[in-house]
């Protein structure tokens, strides 16, 4: 399964699955795409169908591994990671080293285990307020869900994960 990111950054305030859907049919992709978001209906350790969680490996837009599977995401280490396997955006940028993202952060608004932290998601990611709080991880620490808080008017980085396996 394919973890990529939107080519923009955004705030709190995002149509995340739409944005992912859209940038993914962009580049050619025939996947479905969704928001690697917990969200006011999901928890993100749930987006992944469950029949795709134990035994497909999480890749990079080249196909380079960047987790054993998805549940190894969520076993309470925060997501870690190879910080020297790149994560790319839909349209093939590196976004560790790429200036179009300044911050080298990612949303995620769930606990480490991918539970969706109510009061820390930008209001189902639907602002900007620069007084609303989002749960979101610094690229740096290696972790995908690192538990920091920052305000929604922040513009970071978006994850799109490819949801079920289509051969």
């Amino acid at each position: 399964l394919h973890l990529v990111a939107l080519n923009l950054p955004f705030s709190g305030d995002m149509r995340a699955d739409f944005q992912c859907f859209q940038q993914a049919q962009l580049a050619g992709l025939t996947s479905t795409y969704r928001a690697f978001l917990s969200s006011h209906l999901q928890d993100l350790a749930t987006v992944v169908r469950k029949t795709d969680r134990y035994h497909l490996p999480i890749v990079n837009l080249k196909g380079e591994t960047l987790f054993k599977n998805w549940e190894s995401i969520f076993n309470g280490n925060g997501g870690q990671f190879n910080i020297h396997v790149p994560i790319y955006s839909f349209d093939g940028r590196n976004i560790m080293t790429d200036p179009s993202w300044p911050e080298k952060v990612i949303w995620h608004g769930s606990t480490a285990n991918g539970i969706r932290l109510v009061s820390n998601y930008c209001e189902g990611w639907r602002t900007a307020h620069i007084g609303a709080m989002g749960q979101a991880s610094p690229l740096e620490t290696g972790k995908l869900l690192d538990q920091k808080l920052y305000s929604c008017s922040n513009q970071f980085i978006v994850l799109c994960i490819e949801n079920s396996f289509v051969s």
